[in-house]
């Protein structure tokens, strides 16, 4: 008889430790984000990306902020062991000057169960606000038209640089100038040719695009000019991050192999 429970604590203890073992692990790149001194007005958002360094895959249940100005998303989906996903955080900064300090809790299959991630950063009050462009200075103003505003790359490796070509035109009737961009994922460059866009001339735009995080991702853009009559011009990325493109599925077809498309 002792031999049969010895037995049966052993089994136990071996049931265990494997159920231990079998587990999935969320590992952050980094659990606090800086966001430094920033103007009041729009909502500020950062990507925490993590990784799941165990054997199971996780699936995050719920994401829950310690204020209803901070707003998060991430991916229902469940990350396979080894890959990665991001958890969007996004700080309402108006009407909120001075100092902010804030708290996402992460709930998940994984081991531990809660994790949390902080954003804080310091928040500079409005200035008072530029007198409206009179009605001749907009009749004046360099206009910036886009014969499209959307472009899909289809499957792109992570870490792949590639670009989307966009033509421009300034309607308006001073030189058109683009001085810059914002992007919510900081992975999209330009490139404006020539540089200074003439009353009624057309100009080559090439957004170049590095994806560092998995999963299919849409990009808005938003473009910097000297174009004031009216709201800021927004282009979309999409592309379908993948860890390899030569890592494709196949299927035998006569006897050949043929990958998906």
């Amino acid at each position: 008889m002792k031999k049969i429970y010895f037995f049966l604590a052993l089994a136990l203890v071996v049931l265990t430790q494997g159920m231990v073992s079998a587990q999935g692990v969320l590992s952050f790149e980094k659990e606090t984000h800086d966001f430094g001194t920033v103007a009041e007005g729009p909502v500020i958002t950062y990507e925490f990306k993590v990784k799941n360094t165990g054997n199971q895959p996780v699936v995050i249940s719920n994401v829950q902020a310690s204020c209803g100005c901070t707003t998060p998303e991430w991916s229902k989906d469940p990350i396979l062991p080894g890959k990665t996903a991001v958890v969007k955080a996004g700080y309402n900064t108006s009407g909120r000057p001075g100092a902010f300090n804030k708290a996402l809790t992460i709930t998940s299959n994984a081991t531990p169960e809660t994790q949390m991630l902080f954003i804080k950063g310091t928040v500079t009050a409005k200035e008072a606000a530029a007198p409206a462009p009179s009605a001749q200075e907009v009749a004046n103003s360099a206009k910036l038209e886009l014969t499209t505003t959307a472009f899909d790359f289809g499957k792109v490796e992570k870490g792949q640089k590639v670009t989307a070509k966009f033509n421009i035109k300034n309607t308006g009737k001073q030189d058109l100038t683009v001085n810059g961009l914002q992007s919510s994922c900081n992975c999209v460059v330009h490139k404006l040719t020539p540089a200074v866009v003439k009353p009624g001339q057309s100009a080559k735009l090439e957004l170049i695009y590095n994806p560092q995080v998995l999963q299919n991702r849409v990009e808005t853009v938003t473009l910097a000019s000297n174009d004031i009559t009216g709201s800021a011009a927004t282009i979309t990325l999409k592309a379908n991050v993948v860890e390899n493109l030569a890592k494709q599925s196949s299927v035998k077809v006569n006897k050949a192999s043929v990958p998906f498309k």
